[in-house]
C-alpha cells in the first residue's frame, strides 16, 4: 500500500472543490481511496491523501499529476510525494 499526499494553498476552496471532482488527469481511476482535508485555521488550504495498492500504482498516478499541470494553477503547495506507512498505532 503506498499514498499521494498534497498539500496546496487553494485560495478559494468552493472553485477548486469542482475541479478535484472532475479529477481530469485520472489520477484515482485506480486508487483505493482518497481522503480530502481542510485546514482548521485556513480552510483554503487543503491536504489531500489518495490511497493506492502498490508503489507502482502511487508513483504511476503522481506522474499524471505531473504529466496533466493540474498543480500548476497553485504556487503554494508541497507535493504530490509518494509514501508508505510507517507506522500504525490506534489509541
Amino acid at each position: 500500500m503506498a499514498f499521494i499526499m498534497t498539500r496546496l494553498q487553494v485560495g478559494d476552496y468552493d472553485v477548486f472543490k469542482p475541479l478535484f471532482d472532475k479529477d481530469s488527469p485520472g489520477t484515482r481511476e485506480t486508487a483505493c481511496d482518497y481522503r480530502l482535508f481542510r485546514s482548521v485555521e485556513d480552510p483554503n488550504e487543503i491536504y489531500i491523501q489518495v490511497e493506492f495498492k502498490s508503489t507502482e500504482d502511487a508513483k504511476a498516478g503522481r506522474d499524471k499529476l505531473f504529466a496533466a499541470g493540474v498543480l500548476e494553477r497553485w504556487a503554494d503547495r508541497t507535493g504530490p510525494t509518494v509514501v508508505e506507512e510507517a507506522e500504525t498505532v490506534a489509541y
